[in-house]
């Protein structure tokens, strides 16, 4: 007999890994549009905060971090090479979240509002490594490629029945 807890364990698993991945993957696609249409406003932004680069440098950057989000939260928004796709954005984590929230080095009345900004990023990372390490789910381009791939091995290419001689 089923308990409701076993009930509410597949559906999180068929429908909360999808909702998770859409959370998560909205985040990135939101950061990548805001950097695409305000493009020198964030690099004006880099600027003040890692100081000292030239502006090609700056721009250069920026484009690199903008593939990062695009690519990565395309793929965990659609389930689609999900590990490596959550991968990206976890090093994109790794790598902006101590330079654009240091919330040690901040005068008194930042504090506050750069540490959350840290927490939320390591929190977001967590969740990151809970994709790299279960995958995207049921409900994922990934999941149909491997019922697919299975199909194949099992009845021939194309997921038909090979023929077969009588006699």
């Amino acid at each position: 007999m089923s308990t409701f807890h076993d009930k509410l364990a597949k559906l999180i698993l068929r429908y909360g890994t999808l909702a998770g991945r859409i959370f998560l993957a909205l985040i990135f696609l939101g950061a990548a549009f805001n950097k695409i249409t305000n493009f020198a406003g964030v690099r004006g932004y880099m600027q003040s905060a890692m100081g000292g680069l030239s502006e090609g440098v700056l721009s250069f950057l920026l484009a690199g971090a903008i593939a990062f989000l695009v690519v990565g939260g395309l793929s965990v928004l659609l389930g689609c090479q999900v590990r490596t796709g959550a991968l990206l954005l976890f090093v994109f984590l790794v790598i902006v979240t101590p330079i654009f929230h240091p919330f040690w080095a901040v005068p008194a009345e930042q504090f506050q509002m750069q540490m959350v900004n840290f927490q939320k990023n390591l929190a977001i990372m967590g969740g990151l490594m809970l994709v790299m390490a279960f995958g995207a789910g049921p409900l994922s381009v990934d999941a149909w490629l491997q019922t697919r791939q299975s199909a194949e091995v099992e009845s021939g290419p194309g997921g038909y029945e090979p023929a077969t001689v009588t006699e």
